[in-house]
């Protein structure tokens, strides 16, 4: 079925370039031109694309979880930012 008819590209494509690494319309757009025209087909792909389930790209991107820092050797954790060292008092 076609999502662009400006450009004639289908579910198939889109679906294509968003396996490809593409996750937003305009990562499409840039792939094949489809919402680049008239726009009506940008909430369609928005909606092929869902919510950034399975998304290569973005499954890359997500968020590491960071060592606590009293984990992190030669770190000192300070509670007050006036006691670290190197600091004044005001």
């Amino acid at each position: 079925m076609y999502v662009c008819s400006c450009f004639g590209i289908t579910e198939q494509q889109v679906k294509q370039h968003a396996d490809d690494g593409r996750c937003t319309p305009r990562q499409i757009a840039s792939a094949c031109k489809a919402g680049t025209d008239c726009g009506s087909c940008v909430k369609r792909i928005q909606s092929l694309l869902g919510r950034g389930t399975g998304c290569a790209t973005r499954t890359r991107l997500e968020p590491v979880q960071e060592a606590a820092p009293e984990a992190v050797p030669g770190v000192t954790v300070v509670a007050d930012p006036a006691e670290a060292p190197g600091t004044r008092a005001a």
